[in-house]
């Protein structure tokens, strides 16, 4: 499986996961306490800078980025429509930012510290019986690792259609790629449980808790 992690020795690579994961938490709270388009540039030109620090390279940015700007790009395009232009830039520099930061820590945690820490977070709510921290935290990391897999085979399907001579659709991609999808987290949902990971997980969290 593709990971988003991408290793490098940039400032952001070394600074560890908790700052990161906050900066990025405190960032997605303000963006949306402003609609100044000076200040949702500005924030959008910081984001660029540090994104473009990582030494991922252009090609990658573009591969990995595509996909996301699209979505961006429709949902700017559309608030604009049915509101004002202000609105819609607004929509567009806020979710940019967000996406680059994103990317960004994502780029440099590996899966495992973002487990670890998504685990902490959740400590306090399994504490008062909420959640278990343990498979809250084993959830979000499953979710970021399968980003690139699903992407990847997207492609996997498009390429077999285009050999085909089929033209690519939506209608006919989506069932397939479902299907693929679900297939796969099956798999590692019976393999998560025949190796007894969660259950490690917890007995070891409740081992740290003492």
């Amino acid at each position: 499986m593709k990971s988003l992690y991408v290793e490098g020795d940039s400032f952001f690579h070394r600074l560890p996961p908790r700052p990161k994961l906050i900066l990025l938490l405190v960032a997605s709270l303000a963006l949306f306490l402003t609609r100044s388009p000076l200040l949702l540039g500005l924030a959008a030109g910081a984001a660029a800078l540090l994104y473009s620090s990582l030494g991922i390279g252009w090609r990658q940015s573009r591969i990995r980025l595509r996909p996301i700007l699209l979505t961006i790009a429709i949902v700017a395009l559309a608030t604009l429509v049915l509101n004002s232009m202000e609105e819609g830039i607004a929509v567009l520099l806020r979710l940019t930012t967000l996406m680059l930061l994103a990317a960004a820590v994502s780029a440099t945690v590996p899966i495992g510290d973002f487990i670890n820490e998504v685990t902490l977070a959740a400590r306090p709510l399994e504490r008062l019986g909420l959640v278990k921290a343990s498979d809250i935290g084993l959830s979000v990391g499953l979710v970021i690792r399968f980003v690139p897999e699903v992407d990847s085979r997207f492609q996997q399907l498009r390429q077999a259609h285009q050999a085909r001579g089929l033209k690519v659709r939506a209608t006919t991609m989506i069932v397939p790629l479902i299907i693929q999808t679900l297939k796969s987290a099956d798999e590692i949902a019976a393999a998560i449980d025949a190796r007894g990971i969660r259950g490690q997980r917890q007995a070891r969290n409740s081992e740290d808790s003492r």
